[in-house]
């Protein structure tokens, strides 16, 4: 291994070769356990791979701009493809990696690891088909694209109030507009995504304002909670203990075949799971009813109205993707592989990429984080022809059936994970 004069702690070079070369052996930080490496221990040690370069973020992880965890969650692993995947301006980027490159991997090192599930072919193809996509322009933004949507949202918001103002509070016009507040909502949150994608605008400073506007402004929410969540997910999805949006197991939800039969055989039971695909129905709704009833005004009514709208749409859109696939614990795979068993694409139309935010294209959106929306239909080809090649599964279902088999899927957890209390 070649060290930085400064940098390298006073160790033989032998013995550093060593221990580096534990990078990329094992899935593992080089010092303790992951659960403890993810606590923040004062003398725990964080090392990543990026490029054949090694880097010491452990103490850098705590000022890390997209969140402590994600990039922790790295930690022992190559994570080359996800630092190109999230910083699109990598100039910048690597002037504050400096003072952390503490040396490389060894000539004889590869620089995949070799326990890694993952064919050296699929990882290069990736990178090819990253670099096509670079060339072809296909994470610049449309600037034309975005004011027309923004527009949109506007008119939406602006027509709900003319209606309450002009036929006033009587039930028709009531619904109405509560359904066209949702709406605007909605698609306030899906412009809030792009924006915290970095996709909008070709500046990031841009697009960092212009999330704090939205989020924060018109949505009433919190950015940087947002971002520290979100990037998590992205980085490993579906991966337990890793991906945020599956906290919800096991005090709520059962969820992925082996973590459910794990649950079972453990003989926990926070929840009854084996019903779980009927609460998952009422779950969003219960605190946004209580409001209401605690209340009564039709003030508060409109707003429990446009909220459980809003909670019902966002809720089905973001689950369709992601909890019918592959859930398990982070089995350290390449990017690609990573993101196609943890996502899946719905059929593109006017109206399901209207409806979903073009979240309906999950597996480009997943692979490409911060592709503009617009573009995603024009690497579709590219992606299929990929996943051909390497003989894995690309995914493309209705609409209809993308919902239909949230509910499958728990309904079919639920049943594992009652097998397995009861009889394993």
């Amino acid at each position: 291994m070649r060290g930085r004069k400064g940098k390298l702690p006073e160790v033989p070079d032998v013995q550093l070769a060593e221990e580096k070369k534990l990078i990329i052996e094992r899935p593992r930080p080089i010092k303790g356990e992951e659960s403890h490496l993810e606590c923040g221990h004062p003398q725990q040690e964080r090392w990543l791979v990026i490029n054949r370069k090694v880097y010491d973020i452990s103490q850098f992880h705590r000022q890390h701009p997209g969140g402590s965890r994600v990039i922790s969650h790295y930690a022992g692993q190559d994570a080359t493809d996800a630092f190109v995947a999230f910083h699109p301006d990598k100039a910048l980027v690597r002037k504050y990696m400096t003072p952390l490159l503490i040396g490389e991997l060894a000539p004889d090192q590869p620089s995949i690891e070799p326990h890694k599930n993952v064919s050296k072919l699929l990882v290069q193809d990736f990178r090819e088909l990253r670099a096509t996509v670079e060339k072809m322009g296909l994470l610049k933004p449309n600037g034309l694209f975005f004011f027309l949507y923004f527009l949109h949202i506007l008119l939406l918001e602006a027509v709900s109030w003319i209606i309450l103002w002009y036929f006033g509070v009587s039930p028709v016009p009531f619904i109405i507009s509560a359904v066209l507040t949702a709406t605007a909502m909605v698609q306030n949150g899906f412009l809030q995504h792009d924006l915290g994608h970095l996709s909008v605008f070709s500046k990031p400073k841009w697009n960092h304002l212009g999330s704090h506007f939205v989020m924060g402004f018109l949505q009433g929410g919190s950015t940087s909670w947002w971002k520290h969540l979100h990037n998590q997910h992205h980085a490993k999805p579906n991966c337990f203990r890793k991906d945020p949006d599956l906290n919800m197991h096991p005090l709520l939800f059962a969820l992925g075949k082996k973590l459910s039969v794990e649950l079972g055989r453990k003989k926990k039971k926070f929840m009854p799971y084996n019903h779980q695909h009927k609460y998952y129905f009422i779950s969003e709704y219960v605190h946004v009813l209580s409001a209401w009833a605690g209340s009564g005004s039709v003030t508060v009514l409109c707003v429990c109205l446009y909220r459980v709208l809003q909670s019902t749409w966002f809720t089905w859109v973001s689950q369709m993707n992601h909890i019918p696939m592959n859930i398990d614990y982070d089995k350290n795979m390449d990017w690609f592989t990573t993101q196609l068993q943890g996502t899946c694409n719905v059929h593109p139309s006017p109206f399901n990429d209207w409806f979903t935010g073009h979240l309906n294209f999950q597996i480009e959106h997943h692979l490409f984080p911060t592709m503009p929306r617009h573009n995603y239909w024009k690497v579709v080809p590219l992606v299929k022809s990929l996943c051909t090649k390497h003989g894995i599964e690309y995914q493309c279902k209705s609409l209809i059936t993308a919902f239909a088999d949230i509910v499958r899927s728990l309904k079919e957890s639920g049943e594992l994970w009652l097998d397995a209390y009861l009889h394993k």
